[in-house]
């Protein structure tokens, strides 16, 4: 079977890294992730749950949306630090408290993703959950990532 049937989509991300995203036939077509990321060539990064906090440590940002940019423009800047960039992402998880109200926002959330970060997706989860650390946070991501070495 070749790559192409398999569902294998190679992107050469930078330097020695390449990282594969690979959605096979036999499953549902993804919308806003992969099945599976396999990436060889580079160095692990696992990027710490963020929420929507300044840098004076308070929560910004009134809707899951808002908090949902924040938090993932701060999991993008730990990355950045780390020597990375948004393609360089593998993996990511999204832990929300409302799970029909970031459902209803989706689009939007869908929009900030395409902003921040492109068209790529590395393989998600979306986790309902009943409270983060911070209270007023309605939402946090963690990630994992792939850095050329």
């Amino acid at each position: 079977m070749d790559a192409v049937a398999a569902g294998l989509r190679v992107d050469v991300v930078s330097g020695n890294v390449r990282i594969e995203r690979i959605n096979p036939g036999g499953l549902a077509q993804p919308s806003g992730f992969s099945h599976a990321v396999r990436a060889t060539g580079g160095g692990l990064v696992f990027l710490a749950g963020q929420t929507a906090l300044d840098q004076e440590g308070s929560i910004v940002g009134a809707s899951v949306v808002q908090q949902f940019e924040r938090a993932l423009g701060n999991l993008l800047a730990a990355l950045h630090a780390a020597g990375g960039g948004p393609g360089d992402l593998a993996s990511l998880t999204v832990y929300v408290l409302d799970m029909d109200d970031y459902r209803a926002h989706s689009q939007e959330v869908r929009e900030v993703w395409r902003r921040l970060v492109g068209r790529e997706y590395p393989a998600m989860a979306v986790i309902g959950v009943e409270r983060l650390w911070d209270a007023r946070a309605l939402v946090e991501v963690q990630g994992m990532a792939v850095v050329s070495s």
